[in-house]
């Protein structure tokens, strides 16, 4: 997993910075501010972000003018996050372009030699600070030229805690005549929420400079202080803007998935809410050496108080220290109860550094510990297990060779659960932390020595505390689909996003299908999406903001980037093989990846110069299962209730039905059915009409909430046409109409059909449908309503009773002195069922049933 997770632009100045980190005059004197310096003035900067479908496009572009009789140097630089890949760099010179290629590093290495051995200046890309990568490039000006730098970068956003962010440092340290940001964001999913501020500037000041707006798909944000509001006082000469600017949006998840195409490639994004957390069992595996002494160990106890207050009753925890020996609180996980969370506290607080490094035994008792807790049951079946180590040095005791404490690791874990670790500060290797928890399914995180490190600890914390999948796999057709990226996920936390790209093998196709399979905290599911190509087609018209074949670059993006994780665990010919694959796909699409270098040669003194931007490593400085929703519902369900409401009673006996009309006020509850037997009830709830008369003989009233349990199950569901709710015990689980799922569990299934139907099962011998009828949303009168349609009931005791079970049993009725009725075309008659009486209409009394007519029959009794 990526280490950043700003999606756009990243901007820090250093000091001696003429122009918003972009340019700079090496010999300008500190201190110096104004739009002028040393001859070179930078009359504009722009930051332009092009976000679609998560894929951002990042262009910077600094222009200025050497207002001196000499040539002068002048530098560009730029931060950019670290999991970005730069795509172009271009110098213009007097209206002379001069692009950038991108070269294989080894073949990019020696011409950045060359240029530094003649005492030349190089572009490069460098480490600098905790999520940034700084670009620095630098050209010789004559006077009275104009040069244009221009950057492109790329990256795909991380959703992080229900959010995508985009974190730009401004601090230009001047003015600028015309500074901009821009970000478009299109996202087809439509945008929820988007807000943007700036830590250097009051929201009064801000409020002026800065418009914000986004509706249905669209969203923009623009940044453009004037000359006067960059001044840090009236009179001043230098600039305030200096901080942090963050934009921030989501978007709606009506659905949990969605999957786009483009030209052949499509990418599936998967996110669903309203599930219930799945429980977690938890080993924290703490260095307390020596080296940890002072504000590290102070803040590590602090981050794991606040932890210890976020744990989950259902929780399981415990804590290992090591140093050169190894110490456990409890022999075992225990539950995150008050009391054992109250005891945990203390022994926090008690902890102390001492000795040396021991971290091969401290991580093989953790993971012996949870293994042994799942294998004598002592946490349940449904929960999920991880292991967090946190470290601030190398293994220097015990067995101390990193890669037999990998091979250790790995061995004991045997992909079971993830490892996480979390090296503090940067006297440690973090290679080897990173490549052993990516081999166990985990992530590698860096915590910077800075007074906000217990935040970052507690940060890292929440990002896998709410655990609402495991096991989670994502399938296509067979047959249909190649160049598949990373399909398979331990986990699925809460507000994150799994996201899977690949290539379409016929781009003819009329249908596109994905299956999303998990485990929940209570049952299996599996999340259906299907794609109508022409509708997608379509849509892509309405796309302005799309920036070329984003998908495939996307596609290619996300390819790289786990390609070069795999090969952080490969040897021999599995790593040259993957080494290969990564570096053909960042020379074709034109990414500077840790395997290739842009090399940029511009003029100097009448002879070629070469710059190279080069990229660094972050080393350097139960019985339960899902199945695909596919259901047929039978064509003559017996029972039925839809409609005003029409409730419709089959007697296969007879080949013949009756109906019959309830007329009751709305949010009367009516029981459908009631059986003491198998433990099973369905009630409705009546709605009416829109501003509907209540006294009006003629209202018409439907059903708008249905609610099923069964009491021997402990669940139950409620159901409206918005959205349906699932209740395992306390446990929720939230979906909509727009998902295809179904939800499996032992004697158990519910199949959501999206937009059109849901099939609820109690094994075999009970079946239920509940039909959504949409009207449109305008309509004076109408509005959406429910049918609930009794599909089998032969399981059902005789004792099941209510307006549809009283009939589940076998019953006869009789139908007498068939006379004209006040409408030619429907008889009266009279019927007597269940040693009631009655007067009915029909006009089919004397054929064979038909399913599409049904009698009218006031039931007074019921």
């Amino acid at each position: 997993m990526a280490s950043a997770w700003w999606p756009c632009l990243i901007l820090a100045l250093l000091s001696g910075l003429a122009a918003s980190g972009f340019l700079r005059s090496p010999s300008r004197p500190l201190g110096v501010s104004s739009p002028v310096s040393n001859g070179i003035e930078v009359y504009s900067t722009k930051i332009s972000c092009k976000v679609t479908s998560r894929f951002a496009h990042n262009v910077v572009t600094t222009r200025a003018v050497n207002r001196a009789d000499t040539a002068k140097e002048v530098s560009f630089d730029v931060e950019l996050p670290k999991t970005a890949f730069i795509t172009n760099f271009t110098l213009t010179i007097d209206g002379v372009t001069y692009p950038g290629n991108v070269k294989e590093k080894e073949v990019a290495k020696k011409q950045y030699e060359k240029a530094v051995s003649q005492g030349k200046t190089a572009g490069l890309v460098k480490a600098s600070g905790r999520k940034l990568e700084k670009f620095t490039v630098s050209v010789n000006v004559a006077a009275g030229s104009k040069v244009t730098f221009e950057l492109t970068y790329e990256e795909l956003l991380k959703r992080r805690k229900g959010k995508y962010e985009m974190y730009l440092k401004v601090q230009p340290k001047q003015l600028v005549k015309h500074f901009e940001i821009e970000a478009d964001i299109y996202e087809p999913q439509g945008i929820s929420t988007l807000d943007a501020e700036a830590s250097f500037i009051t929201n009064d000041l801000l409020g002026s400079a800065l418009t914000k707006s986004f509706s249905g798909k669209k969203g923009r944000v623009s940044f453009k202080p004037s000359l006067d509001q960059q001044r840090s006082c009236p009179t001043c000469t230098d600039s305030l803007l200096n901080g942090d600017f963050i934009i921030t949006y989501d978007v709606n998840r009506e659905s949990p998935a969605n999957v786009q195409i483009v030209n052949g490639y499509f990418v599936h994004f998967f996110a669903p809410q309203g599930l219930p957390v799945v429980p977690k069992n938890v080993v924290f595996v703490i260095d307390v050496s020596g080296s940890m002494h002072g504000r590290k160990m102070e803040q590590t106890k602090d981050a794991l108080l606040k932890i210890l207050g976020d744990m989950k009753g259902e929780d399981y925890l415990n804590f290992i220290l090591f140093s050169g020996d190894v110490i456990t609180w409890k022999d075992d996980l225990v539950q995150a109860t008050p009391e054992n969370i109250e005891e945990a506290r203390i022994f926090v607080k008690n902890i102390h550094d001492r000795g040396l490094t021991n971290i091969n035994d401290g991580l093989l008792r953790g993971i012996s510990m949870l293994n042994r807790a799942r294998e004598e049951h002592r946490v349940p079946e449904r929960s999920t297990s991880i292991i967090i180590m946190l470290t601030d040095g190398d293994a220097n005791v015990g067995e101390s060779r990193p890669e037999k404490i990998q091979e250790n690791v790995r061995n004991a874990i045997g992909g079971k659960f993830p490892l996480y670790n979390l090296g503090f500060g940067n006297n440690l290797n973090y290679n080897f932390l990173e490549s052993m928890a990516l081999e166990n399914h985990g992530l590698a995180r860096r915590i910077y020595e800075d007074s906000d490190a217990n935040l970052q600890l507690q940060g890292f914390y929440e990002e896998v505390a709410n655990p609402l999948l495991t096991g989670v796999e994502v399938e296509y057709p067979e047959n249909a689909i190649q160049d598949l990226t990373q399909n398979a996920y331990q986990h699925f936390y809460d507000g994150s996003e799994i996201v899977v790209a690949g290539r379409l093998l016929d781009e003819d196709m009329n249908n596109f299908k994905a299956d999303v399979k998990g485990h929940g905290a209570t049952n299996d599911l599996t999340f259906t999406e299907e794609v109508d190509m022409k509708e997608m087609e379509k849509a892509l018209k309405e796309q302005d903001y799309i920036f070329g074949n984003y998908i495939e670059r996307l596609w290619a993006y996300l390819t790289i980037e786990q390609l070069l994780e795999k090969r952080k665990n490969a040897h021999g010919e599995e790593k040259e093989k993957l080494t290969a694959q990564a570096l053909d796909l960042s020379l074709k699409y034109h990414f500077v990846t840790p395997l290739t270098s842009m090399v940029v040669t511009k003029p100097e003194d009448n002879e070629d110069q070469t710059a190279i931007a080069d990229k660094p490593g972050e080393g350097g400085p139960a019985s339960l299962f899902a199945s695909t929703a596919s259901y047929q519902p039978p064509q003559n369900p017996y029972y039925y209730v839809d409609g005003d409401p029409h409730f419709i009673i089959q007697v296969p006996q007879k080949d013949d039905a009756i109906c019959f009309n309830i007329d009751e006020d709305p949010g009367t509850v009516l029981r459908l059915i009631q059986d003491p037997i198998t433990g099973l009830t369905v009630n409705g709830q009546i709605i009416g009409e829109k501003g509907g008369d209540s006294n009006s003989k003629t209202r018409k009233t439907y059903f708008g909430k249905l609610g099923i349990a069964n009491a021997h199950m402990d669940f139950r569901m409620e159901v409206t046409p918005e959205k349906i709710a699932l209740w395992n015990g306390a446990a929720q689980s939230t979906f909509t109409w727009l998902d295809t799922v179904t939800i499996t569990q032992d004697g158990l299934s519910v199949t959501i059909n999206r937009k059109k139907n849901m099939v609820i099962s109690f094994g075999d011998g009970v079946t239920f449908m509940v039909v959504l009828h949409q009207v449109w949303k305008k309509h004076p009168v109408h509005q959406d309503f429910l049918g609930f349609y009794v599909v089998d009931s032969h399981r059902m005791s005789a004792q099941t009773h209510g307006l549809l079970g009283q009939f589940f049993q076998p019953f006869d009725f009789k139908v007498s002195d068939i006379h004209p009725g006040s409408d030619p075309t429907k008889p009266d008659a009279t019927m007597v069922v269940k040693n009631h009486r009655l007067t009915v209409t029909s006009n089919w009394f004397l054929f064979a049933w038909v399913p599409q007519v049904c009698c009218e029959l006031v039931w007074e009794f019921l």
